[in-house]
């Protein structure tokens, strides 16, 4: 799947919620993705149709009609979209407290044991080549950034 197709950094949390049942089934119905939204959010069918014709607006999804049915189809898979998102974030941050931003993300989440031996292997492999500090990239190089880097 193509992320061009469509685009997650528009997607809004009620719409990434539609989405995750979409890739958690590989596809649904109409009927079933509003059958299991109900089973976790109070939304009305008319509320899940409108988030499920936004999505096919925004090229996240693709509508195969058969009959009467609707089936859904995303056109970009859970991880592309994860990582743009993740990635665009990331790319408004200050260079500099990137790495403290992982870390506090890393302290409050829950991750399994083969994540963090992934994690392990991929930090020590970094840790040969990374410089000893990352400079501040929020001013121009002439700019004075000082006070940014004493509160970091």
């Amino acid at each position: 799947m193509n992320l061009e197709k469509g685009n997650a950094t528009l997607m809004s949390p009620s719409e990434w919620e539609v989405m995750r049942i979409i890739w958690t089934k590989q596809g649904a119905s109409s009927t079933e993705v509003i059958r299991l939204m109900q089973l976790k959010r109070e939304w009305s069918e008319s509320t899940i149709k409108t988030l499920l014709g936004r999505l096919v607006d925004k090229k996240m999804l693709q509508t195969i009609k058969d009959g009467r049915r609707f089936f859904y189809r995303p056109t970009v898979t859970e991880s592309d979209a994860m990582n743009k998102v993740a990635s665009e974030l990331f790319d408004h941050l200050c260079n500099m407290k990137k790495g403290g931003v992982i870390i506090n993300l890393l302290s409050d989440l829950t991750l399994s044991r083969a994540d963090i031996e992934r994690m392990q292997l991929l930090l020590s492999e970094k840790l040969k080549t990374a410089p000893v500090s990352i400079n501040c990239d929020c001013l121009p190089t002439d700019e004075d950034c000082t006070m940014h880097k004493k509160s970091c």
